[in-house]
């Protein structure tokens, strides 16, 4: 996700919390007796949110209750819109390589994926290997899942993936770093029988 996307993000949770504890709390204070200033909605622990003649004010209109179902509706998909986004690990779609002229280049992402994925794939024992890049453009880091063989000691894999197609993808980009989270486990055979 990017940092603006970050901020937005918080801004908006720092701001829904916000008027959640606001209005939450002072209704909690009313109903606990505390007396409200005169422009707050409830005069007292016995008010209601809603009078009989609010709830029910537009109740024999032909619009209110589609109008009501529709807005509550786009308030949920918006909801669930918003709440995937966040929890969406987004894929890091470009790496800024140093090309030694000042510039830079730009790398794309699933290139430097493939690359990292196909040198960890190669290393003895590795059944499979799948890298996705997490961070931003100027320090981008990864993250590496392998599948190992039984065989394999996976502290020797981890040295491997390391120093070999981890030390790749770093030098061939020009990065300074490439912090990488590495997840292993192992490949589970079936039973055969033998007879």
């Amino acid at each position: 996700m990017r940092p603006m996307s970050r901020t937005v993000n918080r801004v908006l949770i720092g701001l829904v919390g916000l008027v959640l504890l606001v209005v939450g709390g002072s209704v909690l204070a009313v109903g606990l007796g505390l007396d409200p200033p005169s422009w707050w909605i409830h005069d007292g622990e016995k008010d209601v949110l809603l009078s009989d003649a609010e709830r029910t004010r537009w109740d024999g209109e032909g619009w209110w209750w589609p109008t009501v179902i529709a807005v509550l509706a786009l308030v949920v998909l918006l909801t669930l819109w918003w709440l995937t986004a966040v929890l969406r690990r987004r894929r890091l779609t470009e790496v800024r390589v140093n090309t030694g002229d000042g510039e830079g280049a730009l790398l794309r992402g699933r290139a430097l994926e493939g690359v990292l994925e196909g040198d960890a794939a190669e290393l003895d024992g590795v059944h499979r290997a799948h890298a996705h890049l997490t961070g931003s453009p100027d320090a981008p880091g990864t993250r590496v899942r392998l599948l190992l063989e039984p065989h394999v000691d996976p502290g020797t894999a981890l040295h491997h993936l390391t120093t070999g197609a981890l030390a790749h993808a770093r030098n061939s980009a020009g990065l300074a770093s490439l912090p990488a989270e590495v997840r292993m486990t192992g490949v589970r055979h079936k039973a055969e029988r033998v007879s």
